[in-house]
């Protein structure tokens, strides 16, 4: 047994693995800081993230033990699972800002979506797998179709626009990896413009369009919402200079002018705290991961692994993409979490849920040579 596990840590990707493990330093560093601003230099926030990450870091070793075949044999039983957690959260979830979308476990919020997120993958990785597009195309496009936005309208009725984007950029990121003709590509495209102008005629909430408008002029457009929002976080990104204001004392952050701290604005406060020096090492350790995920995608020998490969790396980089370009002002808010680093234990745990299935197939990729 002992020498079936040493077998394996040889096997590990442990670039991957630092890389992970220091952007999660990265955001424990800063979630501290933020804690200090609080009264009484409130520590609990970061204790609970302490407990996530090892938590986390449990749940990655055993999954990089499981042999990754199995989560493409239970995909669909997975699928339904998800469907359950999404549906069950609309009629007992706790209501968190507006949205329904958490479970109040014992003190502990669970937000189904998070794991929604890798079932989908995993089951648009098996279903893509199993059927060449080429034979019967629309079919296949009808069907990956439907049960991705089975999940997407479950979220929307939380209603969580950011996740639910997040949902169909992973559709849409899986048919293309699939290899459909383009055309269908572009359908999709002009499919998705006009259900846009009809969800903003007839389905989006007032506080959905504010978000939007200020997309475009955030000091204009609610200026004591969403625009301030941007604005401080534009601020904050600002003024960290080369080497920043150092953990503790980023005036934006530890003063309060920056709401959301710890989640959706937790790259406004690297920046400010650690500087240019700081976001440039967090954006490179991001390069090693998804260079490693590349790695392991050329090494992999099977459809399912690669396609599971394929909706993990960007599903992590939309997210990244999109926190970021939020933090700066080049996207609109939309409470989208940045991978690794922002508060939450549903994001930590699904995240490397990931990485424990990613380390699972390099591992049993390099069994076989």
């Amino acid at each position: 047994m002992f020498g079936r596990i040493f077998s394996y840590l040889k096997k590990f990707d442990w670039i991957l693995f630092f890389s992970v493990f220091l952007l999660i330093l990265f955001g424990l560093a800063e979630i501290y800081s933020i804690a200090l601003s609080k009264s009484g230099s409130d520590l609990g926030n970061f204790k609970k993230q302490v407990v996530f990450v090892l938590l986390g870091l449990g749940v990655m070793i055993f999954l990089s033990f499981i042999d990754y075949h199995n989560f493409r044999s239970f995909g669909n039983y997975l699928y339904i699972i998800g469907g359950a957690l999404l549906l069950g959260v609309l009629v007992i979830g706790t209501t968190v800002k507006g949205t329904m979308g958490w479970y109040d476990i014992g003190g502990f919020r669970l937000q189904p979506v998070e794991f929604a997120k890798i079932i989908l993958i995993i089951f648009l990785a098996k279903y893509f797998s199993n059927n060449s597009v080429r034979m019967n195309p629309l079919r296949h496009l009808l069907v990956s179709g439907l049960a991705s936005f089975v999940y997407i309208l479950m979220v929307m009725k939380q209603p969580d626009f950011g996740a639910a984007l997040i949902l169909f950029a992973i559709w849409g990121a899986m048919i293309f990896f699939a290899g459909f003709d383009m055309k269908y590509i572009y359908v999709i495209g002009g499919v998705l413009v006009l259900v846009f102008v009809m969800g903003w005629l007839v389905f989006f909430k007032p506080y959905q369009k504010q978000r939007i408008m200020t997309f475009f002029k955030p000091s204009v457009e609610d200026s004591l919402g969403e625009g301030y929002n941007i604005t401080q976080a534009i601020i904050a990104v600002g003024s960290g200079g080369l080497f920043g204001r150092g953990i503790g004392f980023g005036s934006q952050s530890q003063l309060k002018f920056l709401p959301e701290a710890q989640t959706d604005f937790i790259f406004a406060v690297i920046s400010e705290e650690l500087g240019l020096m700081g976001v440039i090492l967090v954006i490179s350790l991001f390069a090693v991961f998804f260079l490693r995920l590349v790695a392991i995608i050329r090494k992999a020998n099977d459809d399912f692994a690669i396609y599971f490969l394929l909706g993990m790396m960007f599903m992590i980089f939309i997210e990244m993409f999109v926190n970021i370009g939020m933090n700066i002002g080049l996207l609109p808010v939309v409470g989208i979490a940045l991978p690794f680093l922002s508060y939450g234990g549903s994001v930590v745990i699904s995240t490397f849920i990931l990485v424990g299935i990613a380390e699972s197939i390099n591992i049993r990729n390099r069994s076989k040579y």
